[in-house]
């Protein structure tokens, strides 16, 4: 069985952090491999609180520059170093959070014990920017106030499964069962070639996760997104408050049920929950009328697939 697709929310409300409702961050893990999407206030203190890692984390995603989204960057960025980190952190952020980072640093005579590797975009068309061996991470553009994109996490395929039954067939020894598991044909001593299709069966199907927010309904994401795994989606707005969208360049829940309706992702999550809404199940009520498999982000939540 190959580990799950995780999901860690750290944070899933909008603008001001208040008590219980904390801006946007998570954890998405992934083959593995720990990636923080987003970096609100106090990010570092729940993670903390959910036991997750400092040092494991090597990839960090910044939708854009609004402060609920990445006012907590420069304290996790201090923390790292006051923890002696010593691997590389690479950032992959808008143009100019570099300079807002060297600036922090340079005016509070801060220093990092750890290579940063700050990766800005400008793209206005989907790119990949993370191919790692376990996962690849491509843009999705957003229509937002400020330059923003979503990302697309994807899984790379593990490992073919082994066909024992058939395996055992063959003078095969178990040395190269490795090897086999790989992807390798196999050649016998007497120059017989057995198929590498023949010896094991495929890998599981790989999983990917769509992240986007904040961004004003943009049907033109889907073929971006076909198919996902899951699709968080930004729904500030119900329906009844759908004229505020177009000042504020941000979703209703419906619109993020319709998304992920014409995506055909496997399972919705919905956040970014304007504050003058007190009961977050209207959110799932209003989306699934146009979606059925809608999940609630809540602060703590893990979501698993």
């Amino acid at each position: 069985m190959s580990s799950p697709l995780k999901i860690t929310i750290l944070g899933c409300h909008s603008a001001t952090p208040k008590n219980n409702a904390f801006p946007t961050a998570q954890v998405v893990e992934v083959r593995g491999q720990l990636i923080l999407v987003d970096c609100g206030e106090g990010t570092q203190i729940r993670l903390r609180q959910n036991s997750i890692k400092f040092n494991q984390i090597k990839h960090i995603l910044i939708s854009h520059l609004h402060g609920d989204h990445f006012y907590g960057l420069i304290g996790f960025l201090s923390t790292l170093s006051l923890l002696n980190r010593k691997n590389t952190l690479k950032i992959y952020a808008p143009v100019g959070a570099k300079e807002i980072i060297d600036i922090q640093l340079k005016y509070s005579k801060s220093f990092l014990t750890y290579p940063l590797e700050v990766n800005e975009l400008n793209s206005t068309e989907p790119i990949q920017i993370i191919d790692h061996d376990k996962f690849s991470v491509k843009t999705i553009p957003l229509d937002h106030r400020v330059y923003t994109n979503g990302f697309l996490i994807t899984e790379k395929p593990g490992d073919r499964k082994l066909n024992i039954e058939e395996v055992e067939k063959y003078p095969i020894d178990k040395v190269y069962y490795k090897k086999i598991v790989k992807g390798e044909d196999i050649v016998l001593e007497n120059g017989e070639i057995i198929p590498n299709s023949k010896l094991t069966f495929p890998p599981e199907p790989t999983k990917s996760y769509a992240f986007c927010s904040d961004t004003a309904f943009k049907p033109d994401i889907v073929p971006i997104i076909k198919g996902a795994t899951a699709l968080y989606h930004e729904s500030t707005f119900l329906e009844i408050n759908e004229d505020l969208c177009a000042k504020t360049k941000h979703s209703t829940a419906k619109q993020a049920g319709i998304i992920a309706a014409k995506a055909e992702v496997g399972h919705l999550i919905l956040g970014h929950y304007s504050a003058r809404y007190k009961n977050l199940e209207m959110f799932r009520e209003e989306a699934k009328n146009v979606f059925d498999n809608v999940l609630l982000a809540k602060t703590g939540e893990v979501f698993s697939f």
